[in-house]
């Protein structure tokens, strides 16, 4: 599946977007597989309260499914003004 990363995210792992090869059933355990794999994942993802993930376009949580996804973005909250 395609990742893409914005903004804070995309600057601490220093990729835009990947394509991931995964076993995992949820976004959480892709996280979890990500942050095992190098350094920079795992300070990317060292605090999940601050990163928001849209799961083919739709804001999703953590424990959403990855059965036939095809693109998960992950990205800090947006505010207004």
């Amino acid at each position: 599946m395609d990742v893409v990363y914005f903004a804070w995210v995309r600057e601490r792992i220093g990729l835009p977007r990947e394509t991931v090869e995964t076993t995992a059933s949820t976004v959480g355990e892709l996280v979890a597989e990500l942050r095992a794999r190098e350094d920079r994942y795992d300070l990317a993802f060292s605090d999940l309260t601050v990163v928001r993930v849209a799961v083919d376009q739709v804001l999703a949580d953590f424990d959403a499914p990855l059965k036939d996804v095809r693109e998960l973005a992950f990205f800090p909250p947006m505010t207004g003004g």
